[in-house]
């Protein structure tokens, strides 16, 4: 009776295991179609100003999500648009500088916190990915060298951020080693993916 019980208790068991934790199946289209890219500290710009070629330069986001160029101290950047930082800009300059015609173009792509997609677990080299507009998570594995050998890659989740922290499942195994598109689905910004260690 006891074996029966404990037989029982393990087929459950393996079940739970084999559906990534009863969550629901993550969507394969996630990407909203008006995204914009929203800068960060570590990032940087390339700020021109029209026919002030000495006005133009190269500058990174601090760490406290600021930026300081000659004749701009102190212009909080992080969280906003290169083109709303063109336009605080020209605002800043217009101080100084009649009518400025600025634009900022985004060169070193990082990202706040907040939009970066970031794999834990047993994934060959954990780490946190700038988001990219239409990034899947085939991309995600590819560029974390994909999994350990230890990786219950059928049992990951994603927890999505822009929808309150919902979880999802995912199907790692079937993606990489079985080659399965199906299984691929697009990334959305702030997204967490959990591989965990298979325990067989």
């Amino acid at each position: 009776m006891g074996r029966c019980a404990a037989a029982g208790l393990a087929a459950v068991w393996l079940a739970g295991c084999a559906t990534g934790g009863n969550y629901p199946p993550a969507p394969s289209i996630a990407a909203t179609p008006d995204y914009n890219y929203i800068v960060g500290p570590g990032d940087n710009l390339n700020i021109s100003v029209w026919r002030n070629p000495e006005l133009s330069m190269s500058v990174p986001v601090r760490p406290d999500g600021k930026l300081a160029t000659p004749l701009v101290d102190e212009l909080v950047v992080q969280g906003k648009t290169s083109t709303e930082i063109a336009r605080d800009v020209e605002k800043a300059l217009s101080k100084l500088v009649r009518d400025p015609v600025v634009t900022v173009i985004v060169t070193g792509f990082i990202g706040p916190y907040s939009e970066q997609i970031r794999v834990v677990g047993e994934a060959a080299k954990p780490q946190a990915l700038p988001y990219k507009q239409k990034m899947t998570l085939l991309d995600v594995m590819i560029a974390v060298g994909g999994l350990t050998d230890f990786a219950d890659g059928n049992g990951a989740s994603i927890t999505r951020a822009a929808e309150g922290d919902k979880r999802y499942s995912v199907r790692l195994n079937d993606l990489i080693k079985r080659g399965d598109i199906s299984a691929n689905v697009e990334m959305k910004p702030g997204d967490v993916l959990i591989i965990p260690q298979g325990w067989f």
